[in-house]
């Protein structure tokens, strides 16, 4: 392959560059105009739920921190440039002397969020604050995404641990590394990947293949074996001729002759194929029938929520699940639309807000520096709206909050007896961290905490009830007033 760049694309990547070309135009752009220190607000956020789902779960400010921690360009990435003969000198300088200056705000991994509030905000110089538009999407979109699959699927599984085992099936590297560890933030109690466990310290499991049974001269050698090797820890796979005729027998025969000599009671059964209920209905018979009430059944093979919230409500004996590409890959809808949008710049140390304007009423933005306000219930500490204010604004726990639907005004509620809590949190400061991460396992259990704290009715997976995000009066008024501005204007 010719290339004129000395790079190793799988040890050496400098993810700097790893932005639309747009995001380098309009940079070189802006230095052309004079128009660099011009102070701009963007926010990501999303527009609609997977899967027609009610809710998600917020991942990726981890691998965002490390993005934004690290920006810099190398002098392999300004000879590209150069080459390209597109950019001005001035600009390539501006680049090799690149310092990241933004402040950032983003809600928390392991929140519930939901569509058209900002999950990151960025403020900065309008070059900076542009050029990492396609890392924020990129990372935010595919961790929420997966989380939210993953949290899901564990729902469905009732209480059962989860174990990701996707690594082969994901898109990409990084896919299986970070899709494994929004997995667990979503809920999932452990990975197949070992650079996963090795990355962020969480477990790593993992037993046989169909391949060990195969090598042996017969499925009971390779059962024995396996058990002679990892007495304390033998979980036998046991669909690879025939699970009731073949592979149960002959698992229940080595628990009898290996591990029951020593006092060990076998881990569990694993079955990837066939019919689940059917299969571990009678397995557990038979396991119960040869004294292993304690042996788990362990399943896997393309499942998701849909198929285990099914064969659970069909009785299907299963202790665990081992769930693979459909969650890895968020199969059932792999797109996050995540999007990131201009709200405010600054001019004569003012904010001047700014709105996107379409004939989809879904695209047209909420203008302004703004923050998410989540509102709770004192009594029973459930949520019952988020609000977007403007950046200066405070909601008066004891008056009366009037809440009404953005579109549809009429539709209008009063609270009183709330508490308040505000989701967008400072990350960076004038682009210094100022943000400690919690651990992935840690972040597991606020998800898990924070989910509880949503109605039933947002959290069902077909036609669940809409969570509102609703604007504050002043926030309101501003985006009607900009409507009108730019409709007279374009009359």
């Amino acid at each position: 392959m010719n290339n004129i760049y000395s790079f190793d694309v799988h040890n050496d990547r400098n993810l700097t560059m790893l932005v639309d070309f747009y995001e380098l135009t309009m940079g070189n752009g802006y230095l052309e105009k004079g128009l660099q220190d011009r102070i701009a607000y963007f926010d990501m956020f999303f527009r609609r739920v997977p899967d027609g789902g009610g809710y998600c779960i917020m991942a990726g400010v981890e691998e965002l921190i490390e993005y934004l921690s690290s920006l810099a360009f190398s002098d392999d990435d300004i000879k590209y440039l150069r080459n390209k003969n597109m950019f001005s000198e001035e600009f390539l300088t501006y680049l090799k002397n690149f310092k990241f200056s933004c402040d950032v705000w983003a809600v928390p991994e392991g929140n519930p969020v939901f569509p058209n509030e900002p999950l990151v905000t960025v403020r900065g110089p309008i070059i900076q604050a542009q050029f990492v538009e396609t890392m924020i999407l990129l990372t935010v979109n595919h961790q929420t995404l997966i989380a939210t699959k993953a949290n899901r699927i564990c729902r469905a599984a009732n209480e059962r641990p989860v174990m990701e085992f996707g690594s082969r099936r994901a898109q990409g590297y990084d896919g299986a590394i970070y899709g494994a560890r929004a997995a667990v933030i979503g809920g999932c109690s452990s990975t197949a990947c070992t650079i996963s466990d090795k990355l962020f310290n969480i477990p790593a499991v993992g037993t046989m293949a169909h391949s060990w049974v195969q090598l042996f001269d017969t499925e009971y050698e390779a059962f024995r074996s396996w058990a002679e090797i990892y007495p304390d820890n033998c979980v036998l796979l046991i669909d690879t001729y025939n699970v009731i005729k073949s592979g149960l027998p002959n698992a229940i025969k080595v628990f009898d002759e290996i591990l029951k000599p020593q006092g060990i009671r076998p881990a569990g059964i694993r079955i990837d194929s066939g019919d689940i209920t059917y299969l571990t209905k009678r397995c557990r018979k038979m396991l119960d029938d040869a004294g292993y009430t304690d042996c788990k059944i362990v399943i896997s093979n393309s499942l998701d929520e849909y198929i285990i919230r099914d064969v659970l409500e069909q009785g299907a004996c299963i202790d665990s699940f081992g769930v693979g590409e459909r969650l890895i890959t968020a199969k059932s809808e792999p797109v996050f639309g995540g999007v990131y949008k201009l709200s405010a710049i600054e001019k004569d140390s003012s904010i001047i807000p700014k709105i996107k304007i379409s004939e989809n009423d879904e695209k047209i933005t909420n203008p302004g520096f703004k923050k998410v306000v989540r509102i709770f219930d004192k009594e029973n500490h459930m949520a019952l709206a988020d609000v977007l204010t403007l950046h200066d604004e405070e909601i008066n726990e004891n008056e009366v909050l009037e809440l009404f639907n953005p579109v549809h005004t009429w539709k209008r509620k009063k609270l009183t007896n709330f508490y308040t809590k505000d989701l967008l949190i400072p990350i960076f400061k004038e682009g210094q961290l100022v943000y400690n991460s919690p651990t992935v396992l840690e972040i597991k259990e606020f998800a898990k905490k924070e989910t509880e704290k949503i109605w039933p009715e947002v959290l069902r997976f077909e036609n669940p009830h809409t969570y509102y995000v609703d604007l504050s009066d002043k926030l309101w008024n501003l985006k009607q007033d900009l409507l009108h501005k730019y409709s007279n204007i374009y009359k």
